[in-house]
């Protein structure tokens, strides 16, 4: 028995949301932040919520810089009463401090927050895989790179540290290949990827910043290992605050086109990713060719801008040209 095409399609949204549910399980919240404490006193503690609001503050907004806004002192010293729940807890040996405290904000006060500073959201942007190898090019562990971490954290982007039992010999700063992009990319759910190699004692890295696909090298030096890692962190949201935090406000009309589409259901999900960006206003399927199709769409931003913020998702890569449409893309299933 043939199913009718609303059936079809029923099903298919109902898997999307089922899929949605599943990934939004397996990412981390952005409104819960670790930051270390020297003790567990009140005015201490109270502190610590502070700095851990500066970071959710700037991760729900996009990485925006909101220091400068009217009545953002206020809303940090607020801070103890937008906390849903915290907890102590000791960090492993070698870490900066002994004792760490995570703290997790209310999402509907934390959204008013932001309102109340008039800031245009432009969402929480995905996490950045880190994949850095030390000088026997090991992969190095989440202590190890713990300044890195703090320092893009506290510019309002999450990381995710690469298993070290899972990478082989590759990718390296020098060796980034598409299939390993995608390989990534589907495994920890983001297309950004930060490639490094220590040096030494630890004060110099070579980098290589991934985001959809195109690639950034550069390099940095520091008194010690946790200063070149600030200053790494630093450089890194840098670069990314520069390509993904454009808030749109023009409707601009384009086309874009997207590869690697295989079944219905990579379609279904495909119009999913793309109806749930805030950037994109409309979205009209226009032709389909192999395994790809066409689409008419009225966005928020340049194309390639958007193109880089949706392939920032880990859903899909920026892709080479096609012909009739302003930015393409591949979808990866």
């Amino acid at each position: 028995m043939r199913l009718t095409r609303q059936l079809l399609a029923g099903f298919c949204l109902s898997l999307c949301m089922l899929l949605a549910v599943a990934h939004a399980q397996n990412q981390v919240s952005p409104y819960n932040v670790i930051v270390p404490v020297k003790d567990t006193t009140e005015p201490v503690r109270d502190e610590a919520f502070g700095e851990a609001l500066t970071q959710v503050l700037a991760r729900v907004s996009g990485g925006q810089d909101l220091r400068g806004r009217s009545g953002y002192g206020d809303v940090i010293k607020g801070a103890p009463g937008l906390v849903q729940q915290y907890r102590y807890q000791r960090n492993a040996p070698g870490v900066a401090t002994g004792l760490s405290l995570s703290v997790t904000f209310d999402q509907a006060a934390v959204q008013r927050a932001i309102s109340q500073l008039g800031v245009a959201s432009a969402g929480v942007k995905p996490p950045v895989l880190l994949v850095v190898r030390g000088d026997d090019n090991h992969v190095l562990n989440k202590d190890q790179l713990n300044a890195l971490g703090q320092a893009v954290a506290a510019r309002g982007f999450g990381v995710v540290i690469a298993d070290p039992e899972k990478v082989g010999d590759t990718p390296t700063v020098s060796s980034v290949d598409a299939e390993e992009v995608m390989a990534l990319a589907k495994q920890y759910r983001t297309g950004l990827m930060l490639v490094g190699q220590v040096h030494g004692n630890g004060n110099s890295a070579d980098w290589n910043l991934v985001s959809g696909g195109p690639q950034q090298r550069w390099s940095t030096t520091g008194a010690d290992a946790n200063a070149m890692q600030t200053d790494a962190g630093n450089n890194l949201a840098d670069r990314l605050s520069k390509q993904l935090n454009l808030i749109g406000t023009a409707n601009i009309d384009g086309k874009l086109w997207v590869g690697g589409i295989k079944s219905a259901m990579d379609y279904a999900n495909l119009l999913s990713v793309l109806r749930a960006d805030p950037m994109v206003r409309q979205v009209t399927t226009l032709s389909a060719q192999g395994d790809g199709m066409l689409f008419a769409v009225k966005v928020g931003l340049p194309l390639d801008a958007l193109s880089a913020n949706l392939a920032a998702g880990g859903r899909l890569l920026q892709d080479k040209d096609h012909e009739g449409a302003d930015a393409s893309l591949r979808w990866l299933h």
